[in-house]
């Protein structure tokens, strides 16, 4: 009971729930934009409305993705003042102008943009508007950018200096943007990002076809998912690979408790399995393939591999946690490589949509981007503890001089308001996916509101607009 009414504690819970809510919404708004700007260029591109009607469809569904995550965005940043003061005080100076630098070529971008992807596809030019989304999808791009670089400092700083008052402050702005783990993040999460709407968009088609194997968008929609898996999955196998050498290079006790090393040894185990015990030192009924950790990480069967032991008890990450998140993670990573395969080997026998059991697979994948994402976030952030800054602030010193009280108020706040304004969103953004593609433009994106309210649009009066519109009211 004490320790649960522990303010450190209650604080890092508070931040991982508002986080955990929040990652998602951006990484399905980073793959949707770059999505919907290739299905505009295909429009433009072949002349095929299908392209058109598949954009329509998704449009209104990164509408309300996007607004949910500037909201939960927002909200999640009070907390660095509140419950995190000491932090912000001692990485400001390097931390706070990355964070500005977002805001300003990333944020900007998209906002600036914006209402012009979502509102003017009868207002302006088709080549204005294919501008227009992919600005949006630059910008998202541009967010994960320096959102990237701010946590990757946080594991790898470089770059800064220390002074009077206990601060960080820049001394090469070059190497602290770019510090060593960063490319391998960026890398990592813009691939998760990808991989995450492939199989949304992928488990939502499947959905479709499955009611109704002629639908000729849901076709289409779940064929490019589908080379998005087969593609896109193994390289990301392979860049999470080149992103473990790094962490073994920088943070070596994440890595151990990765992988459930608490000796140091060489010629290390791949332990598939297993139950962890930080108590006893060793993982129980573990499940394991000699040498092959050794072979993995250090690409030597015979390599070391540095245990826990190597570090005092005070700074070693929980293991149990890091250890099954890790797996979640990798498991759902090959499982999404086997069905881009699968699907690769149905496309070949002409059957990639006539596989009634590869459908409901997809369909039940379709969360899984997701759930490897907040896996990976998961054995990333709580593999950083005992710190924020990893290896020179500690959490327990970052913490503000809050009592726990007032945290778990806090945290019963937000657990309520969170679970009832972004749980009825989701159940929208549900019903969205429902619906069955069709050529019918969303609301928002015609002039349909202003005339069922009685308002004649100003372009819809001038003759030459009469002139250039077809019986339907679209452009020619």
């Amino acid at each position: 009971m004490v320790e649960f009414l522990d303010a450190t504690l209650l604080a890092r819970v508070q931040f991982a729930f508002t986080i955990s809510f929040h990652i998602i919404f951006p990484a399905f708004s980073i793959g949707l934009a770059s999505y919907l700007a290739v299905l505009e260029g295909l429009w433009l591109w072949t002349g095929r409305d299908v392209y058109l009607q598949i954009f329509r469809y998704w449009i209104k569904i990164f509408a309300v993705v996007f607004g949910m995550g500037v909201v939960s965005g927002i909200v999640m940043s009070y907390q660095f003042g509140t419950n995190w003061s000491v932090f912000s005080d001692k990485t400001g100076p390097i931390l706070g102008p990355l964070m500005a630098y977002e805001v300003l070529s990333a944020f900007f971008l998209e906002a600036g943009f914006l209402g012009v992807m979502l509102f003017g596809m009868n207002k302006v030019g088709k080549r204005l508007h294919f501008f227009a989304t992919l600005m949006v999808a630059v910008g998202t791009l541009f967010s994960a950018f320096w959102i990237l670089s701010v946590n990757s400092w946080m594991q790898t700083p470089a770059g800064y200096g220390i002074n009077d008052v206990g601060q960080f402050i820049p001394v090469d702005w070059f190497a602290a943007v770019f510090n060593p783990s960063f490319p391998y993040r960026l890398v990592h999460m813009v691939l998760a990002a990808y991989l995450t709407t492939a199989f949304v968009v992928g488990g939502v088609s499947a959905w479709h076809l499955y009611r109704d194997s002629d639908n000729q968008a849901a076709r289409i929609m779940f064929s490019m998912a589908m080379w998005m898996a087969v593609i896109v999955a193994p390289i990301q196998i392979v860049a999470g690979d080149f992103h473990g050498l790094n962490t073994l290079e920088h943070q070596p006790a994440k890595i151990a408790a990765m992988e459930g090393h608490f000796e140091t040894k060489k010629g290390a185990p791949l332990i598939l399995f297993g139950i962890p015990s930080m108590e006893d030192e060793e993982v129980h009924y573990a499940l394991e393939i000699p040498k092959l950790g050794s072979l993995i990480l250090t690409h030597d069967p015979d390599g070391e591999i540095k245990g826990l032991e190597e570090w005092a008890k005070e700074d070693r990450p929980n293991v149990a946690i890091v250890f099954w998140s890790f797996r979640i993670m990798v498991g759902l990573g090959f499982l999404m490589a086997g069905l881009g395969i699968w699907s690769l080997v149905r496309r070949w026998q002409s059957k990639l949509f006539e596989t009634p059991l590869m459908l409901r697979f997809a369909i039940l994948m379709g969360p899984a981007g997701f759930i490897a994402l907040l896996s990976g976030w998961v054995t990333t952030e709580v593999g950083r503890q005992p710190y924020t800054v990893y290896g020179l602030l500690r959490t327990a010193d970052s913490i503000s001089p809050i009592d726990a009280p007032a945290v778990a108020i806090s945290l019963l706040a937000f657990v309520v308001v969170y679970f009832a304004v972004f749980g009825v969103g989701l159940v929208y953004i549900l019903r969205l996916m429902k619906r069955t593609p069709d050529c019918e433009a969303p609301e928002f994106m015609t002039d349909r509101p202003l005339r069922s309210a009685g308002i004649t649009p100003m372009a819809a009066l001038l003759p030459e607009t009469r002139k250039a519109t077809n019986n339907k009211g679209e452009r020619q």
